[in-house]
């Protein structure tokens, strides 16, 4: 049996950035940490968006970013700059690249190929079992995660953001390079939240991507039918070549993940829900969590602890509930918030870090009615 103070489990965003942490902390230079992916063959697998103020720590991997963000629907489009803000593009390639090469110069940190088959938390230890080993640790953090811990329960709605984007390359300059197409709703809804989002490389090379907030995936080609419908009807563009896919599902929902924790063993990432419910962003998220997480660490809390719902969880629920009751809801509460309201302001609320006069003047931009009943059913049970 190996044995090790820390064991992450999974070498992704959350499990790199966690260990760059522990690895770079001096606090934790005594303490030796395994790092365990089922493959360390990794590709370039995924993009992570996020809006920031001002220069920020993943500058240097930052592939694009823009200054401008589209909004629209079928009655008004919005190009609206986000100054002080950029919204920026982080490809996995470039991030594993980095952090990869990081954690291999931490002393005290052992990068492993595996696949986890079981965790037990023993109380003075917990054990991971492999495809082949066995390894203990005084505390683990695990960011695999299981869609049935939230389907298996009914106290909270479970919604999918769901899509599949192209990487597109075009003859002619087709793109506006300094603008983010954010949402666009003018395309046919079917009954659910289903948007396009468009992220220019150049005026030749776009990630188009479509996007649903809905309850199930739909099979590949729905996906791919509207992609080259949009390219068609809003870029007149018939002609292009497909460089790369990419294909994503986030759970969002109001669950309490941190039923899944014990005293040694901690979700992160995805599996601790650590992606925003609302609206399924992640990477900044999980950037702050584990912020969070290194000084809890040095208290020697139980896992247990560490999570904490505020009042950010509540306006998320509402939305969720709205959602799930109605999924064609969404084009008429977002459309609202953007159309009245700048998106400084909506950035800082889902950020978290409005005030509530704030938060009230955000919601109070969305659909009132929507929003009143569904805080009645959840107050009332009704």
């Amino acid at each position: 049996m190996f044995t090790y103070d820390y064991i992450i489990i999974g070498a992704g965003a959350s499990g790199l950035l966690l260990a760059d942490a522990l690895g770079k902390d001096p606090y934790f230079s005594d303490k030796a940490v395994l790092l365990l992916d089922k493959s360390l063959n990794r590709t370039n697998d995924r993009t992570w968006c996020f809006w920031e103020m001002g220069p920020g720590e993943f500058d240097d991997l930052i592939y694009k970013s823009w200054n401008h963000i589209h909004v629209a629907d079928k009655n008004y489009s919005k190009r609206i700059p986000i100054a002080p803000y950029k919204y920026k593009m982080l490809r996995a390639k470039e991030f594993y690249k980095n952090f990869d090469k990081k954690i291999k110069e931490y002393a005290n940190i052992c990068l492993l190929e595996g696949s986890v088959t079981a965790i037990e938390d023993k109380g003075t230890a917990v054990l991971v079992q492999t495809n082949t080993d066995t390894y203990e640790a005084k505390q683990v953090f695990n960011s695999i995660f299981d869609y049935k811990q939230l389907l298996n329960q009914k106290k909270y709605p479970v919604l999918q953001q769901h899509f599949i984007g192209w990487f597109v390359k075009t003859p002619q300059p087709t793109f506006d390079v300094d603008q983010a197409t954010f949402m666009d709703f003018s395309i046919p809804q079917k009954g659910n939240t289903r948007f396009m989002y468009v992220l220019p490389i150049s005026k030749t090379q776009a990630l188009v991507e479509y996007t649903l907030f809905s309850e199930h995936p739909l099979p590949a080609q729905e996906y791919e039918s509207a992609i080259a419908d949009y390219l068609l009807t809003n870029f007149n563009c018939p002609d292009y070549t497909i460089i790369q896919k990419e294909r994503g599902n986030i759970p969002m929902s109001c669950y309490d993940f941190n039923l899944q924790n014990s005293a040694n063993v901690l979700h992160i990432g995805v599996a601790g829900g650590w992606a925003k419910p609302s609206s399924g962003y992640t990477f900044m998220r999980t950037h702050q969590k584990v912020k969070e997480l290194v000084p809890f660490l040095k208290k020697g809390l139980p896992f247990t602890s560490f999570s904490k719902k505020n009042r950010f969880w509540f306006y998320d629920l509402l939305l969720l509930d709205i959602l799930y009751r109605d999924n064609s809801k969404g084009h008429l509460i977002f459309g609202a918030l953007f159309k009245n309201r700048d998106p400084q302001s909506i950035f800082k609320f889902l950020d978290e870090q409005t005030s509530l006069i704030e938060d009230i003047k955000v919601i109070a931009a969305c659909p009132k009615k929507e929003f009143i009943l569904a805080l009645l059913r959840r107050v009332f049970s009704f």
